[in-house]
């Protein structure tokens, strides 16, 4: 089997990925700090599997201790690269944190895939990259607009780290920017576990209709679109989880057509937090208690992708509904409820 390593692998993104490497063949290991992850998440995975993961508790931008991995492990052969901060607001906030962590622990991954001979890397990247773009859906030939926001600096930033190191390694390289995932694995046995008050919407509409949240804020009624909110493209967290897959077997089997790749993930579907609100409501049944505030620092107005390369070369077709998504992410929810003291979720105190 062909060992990779998932960075940031206790995370949202990072554990469903896991679970779909798993369920394709792959071998497994992990690395987060737990900064802002539950370690206890990879119960979940091992659940779900049947197979247990080893996380190496590491900060990435300590180099020797991030060297020691690969050192430990010299039989990895791709990376999948999720490590980083990513709350659009707190960027705005903390920059210099989000400059140093997001592309210091990129920077030394990849001194780690140049010395060790690492041939595949997949990064995390994100429609933010696009900025306020002039037209839309987006392709991944879309001119970038300026960053919103220092985590979508972070990100533009990263990919053109990747692009010049790619020019110069061995190494193939493949850019995934995706749009808004969502929703939970089918199971309830994983899920988003923000830390804090959420800064994305989903966990923020579960939190408000459970009861952890007391209200809801949605941010803005007065931009340029169909009914004034911010559109986004949502998309399942295990329809994400699966592109991870796709890209690292399409470059296994030698289909890339360039040392550096980019593909969208996304629907092509727009849809405006308002509507995303709507959803929720049909799927749980539930009135969300929600006040509309003011616009919020770092977010652009409206972003779906066209996603006709990721299903040409990948072979990546979504799954799943918005339906399905606000589904499985309230079952997630009620899930934690039950369980608040394996997640230390903390149901008796609002954030």
């Amino acid at each position: 089997m062909n060992k990779i390593l998932v960075t940031g692998g206790c995370g949202y993104i990072g554990s469903h990925t896991i679970v779909d490497l798993l369920e394709n063949g792959y071998e497994v290991i992990s690395v987060d700090n737990n900064s802002r992850s539950n370690p206890r998440i990879l119960e979940g995975v091992e659940k779900i599997t049947g197979k247990k993961i080893k996380n190496y508790k590491v900060d990435l931008c300590n180099f020797d201790d991030t060297f020691a991995i690969f050192t430990e492990n010299p039989d990895i052969r791709g990376i999948v690269h999720f490590a980083a901060y990513k709350a659009v607001g707190e960027s705005v906030e903390q920059p210099l944190m989000y400059f140093e962590n997001n592309l210091l622990s990129l920077i030394n991954l990849l001194k780690c895939v140049q010395e060790f001979d690492i041939p595949y890397f997949v990064f995390s990247s994100s429609c933010t990259v696009y900025g306020n773009p002039n037209e839309i859906p987006v392709t991944e030939t879309t001119p970038p607009k300026p960053a919103e926001s220092p985590y979508g600096y972070s990100k533009q930033m990263g990919e053109q780290i990747i692009n010049e190191f790619s020019k110069a390694a061995r190494a193939q390289c493949i850019l995934l920017r995706y749009f808004n995932p969502v929703g939970a694995h089918p199971s309830a046995l994983i899920g988003e576990l923000p830390i804090g008050r959420p800064a994305n919407l989903v966990p923020a509409i579960t939190q408000t209709a459970i009861g952890k949240l007391p209200q809801m804020q949605v941010h803005g009624d007065d931009y340029p679109t169909r009914d004034g909110s911010c559109i986004r493209d949502y998309v399942h967290v295990s329809d994400i989880a699966h592109a991870h897959t796709l890209a690292l077997t399409y470059m296994f089997s030698q289909k890339n057509q360039k040392k550096c790749e980019v593909f969208n993930l996304g629907t092509g579907q727009g849809v405006t937090v308002l509507e995303a609100i709507r959803a929720f409501e049909k799927v749980s049944g539930i009135k969300l208690n929600y006040v509309i505030g003011p616009r919020r620092p770092g977010d652009v107005v409206a972003i779906y992708a066209n996603n006709d390369l990721a299903q040409k070369q990948l072979g990546w077709i979504p799954r799943f509904s918005l339906d399905d998504m606000m589904a499985t992410a309230w079952r997630w929810e009620q899930k934690l409820k039950v369980d608040e003291k394996f997640y230390n979720t903390k149901y008796s105190e609002l954030n």
